[in-house]
């Protein structure tokens, strides 16, 4: 069953050169329950087809369908609803506030809905549990080491539930040992049943993901043997 839907994406940008087309008639379909690998080399438009994916970045033409949900022609109110329902975020540099402990920086995607800070307290404290951090939510990041940051985003990312979970380059910035730790814990989440979507540049993390695809200049392209 797809989940995602990408119809004829185009997205262009406006450049001192001119138009530059970031991707070109992106067509692609996304299985509930996949983790799914984006590989293309540097400005090839991964990062902004992710971008575009998870409700962040309108393309210029095609649609976005993401479990039968036409997602740019929402409002800004009911897109930013979809974002919060449908989509959790892992960024390569974690952008976790440096003031707030890994409790707190769990928390922020809750502070829009109506539960009870307890309540709220408590869901924070579970997924810092399940992503093996449990002991330490009242840490501040810089006492954290990268992979535990890194694992607070996870938290922060899966705390309101999301179907899908999109993670940039989660592992650019990892050792080797503390990267395979991050992939198993993806590939659990994955098979609790979310969603997951990775750019990577790292064909070794292609041992975790059940499908690859490849973009080149803004195109989908079979996988180069040198990839």
């Amino acid at each position: 069953m797809s989940l995602i839907r990408v119809c004829a994406v185009t997205k262009t940008y406006k450049g001192g050169d001119g138009v530059v087309e970031a991707l070109k008639n992106v067509s692609l379909e996304i299985s509930e329950g996949e983790f799914l690998a984006l590989m293309g080399p540097s400005g090839s438009g991964k990062s902004t087809l992710l971008s575009v994916l998870g409700g962040l970045n309108p393309p210029t033409s095609g649609k976005l369908i993401t479990d039968d949900i036409d997602v740019y022609a929402l409002d800004s109110e009911r897109l930013a609803d979809f974002r919060h329902e449908y989509v959790g975020f892992v960024f390569q540099q974690y952008q976790l506030i440096p003031y707030l402990t890994a409790l707190e920086n769990v928390m922020l995607p809750l502070a829009i809905t109506s539960l009870p800070g307890k309540e709220q307290r408590v869901m924070a404290q579970t997924v810092l549990e399940k992503v093996g951090l449990g002991t330490k939510a009242f840490r501040l990041p810089n006492q954290l080491s990268g992979g535990e940051q890194n694992r607070v985003a996870i938290a922060r990312a899966i705390v309101n539930e999301p179907a899908i979970i999109f993670a940039d380059e989660p592992t650019g910035s990892l050792d080797s040992k503390t990267a395979r730790e991050l992939l198993e814990l993806f590939q659990t989440l994955n098979q609790s049943g979310l969603t997951i979507i990775m750019v990577t540049h790292n064909q070794e993390n292609l041992n975790w993901v059940s499908r690859s695809v490849y973009i080149h200049d803004g195109v989908l392209v079979p996988i180069p043997e040198e990839a």
